[in-house]
């Protein structure tokens, strides 16, 4: 747990450079003079857009988990440790989301190995729906189409790596047979998870979960630029955040910062035509509605957490993998591929 405060804090203070120097390199009065303007119910709307997003994201948690069997979780409970998760938020690709995981084997004792693929498949999913709305918005503008194939090749070697079974079997083999060998059995766990969430039959409802919700994260952009009198074509709003959102997916720094950022301000000032004080305002405040929101979101959530299981969540370990088997009764049901 100590691991995962520290690279929050720094996240949070690479955050507050990235913003300061945004609105610093386009004039504080400049921004402060937009934001006088700026009707703030927008920003609530922001929030809650994102909100929903993140319900439409528990249904695919709650989906994988029956795929995988595990139906003894009671659903309030399955919602706070799927929102812990968020504390994460801020690691490349947002894999440190799979601390949920460790929190599910700590409360309801089932094996971290097993639902830590889930956290694969659900960037599996989000990477697929939201190369669709660049796809789908990318046809009036240039360098949208890059960023849609680097996504396609993306999802295309993902579930090549995960659905072709000897490389897979190879590496298993050496890994139990070298000195990480007592990982094998673990790991073996959660390639069979993996190949169930993974798999295409299990592709389908996630995929439009998602695109549902990052759908709805592109109106909050949206809305925030309508706040500010500025709005352009919605279409142009989803490309946009869609552009962005890919890229930050993609490149491996925490939580997209800074490129996720970059990509959104650039193309509202070169491509929407959005005055400088009013695309670097809307970056931020986009950013505070999701990014940032999510993550006083999952620390509320863990702390709910703590107060329902004092004694299972003393100190959560950083490692999704734990070294000994939780005592809490575990799931039986067998997991099978489809």
């Amino acid at each position: 747990m100590n691991l995962g405060i520290r690279r929050l804090l720094l996240g949070v203070l690479l955050g507050v450079l990235l913003y300061g120097g945004a609105v610093g390199y386009t004039g504080y009065q400049r921004v402060h003079l937009a934001l006088s303007s700026f009707h703030w119910s927008a920003f609530l709307a922001a929030i809650g857009l994102a909100s929903l997003n993140y319900c439409l994201r528990f249904g695919k948690w709650q989906y994988y988990l029956r795929r995988l069997g595990v139906t003894q979780v009671p659903v309030a409970e399955s919602a706070l440790v799927f929102l812990s998760g968020f504390v994460l938020t801020i690691t490349p690709g947002k894999l440190g989301e799979v601390f949920k995981s460790a929190v599910l084997a700590r409360t309801h004792g089932v094996p971290a190995e097993r639902t830590a693929p889930i956290v694969v498949a659900e960037r599996l999913t989000d990477v697929i729906a939201i190369v669709i709305w660049v796809v789908v918005g990318s046809a009036g503008f240039r360098g949208g189409g890059y960023w849609a194939v680097l996504g396609t090749l993306a999802v295309a070697l993902g579930l090549l790596c995960i659905l072709w079974e000897p490389p897979l079997r190879s590496l298993l083999a050496f890994i139990e047979r070298g000195r990480w060998a007592r990982w094998g059995p673990k790991l073996a766990s959660a390639v069979a998870s993996l190949r169930v969430v993974a798999s295409p039959s299990a592709l389908a409802l996630p995929v439009v979960l998602s695109l549902l919700g990052w759908g709805l994260e592109g109106v909050g952009l949206h809305l925030l630029l309508a706040g500010f009198g500025h709005a352009p074509a919605l279409s142009f709003s989803m490309f946009f955040y869609a552009t962005a959102t890919l890229a930050g997916a993609l490149v491996p720094v925490p939580g997209g910062l800074g490129v996720t950022e970059a990509m959104i301000h650039q193309q509202l000032v070169s491509l929407a035509g959005t005055p400088e004080p009013i695309a670097a305002a809307s970056m931020i405040l986009i950013r505070l509605a999701t990014l940032w929101w999510a993550v006083l979101v999952g620390f509320s959530a863990l702390a709910a957490l703590r107060l329902r299981f004092p004694s299972q969540l003393g100190a959560i370990p950083a490692t999704p993998l734990p070294p000994s088997e939780p005592s809490a009764p575990q799931a039986t049901r067998e997991i099978r591929p489809n």
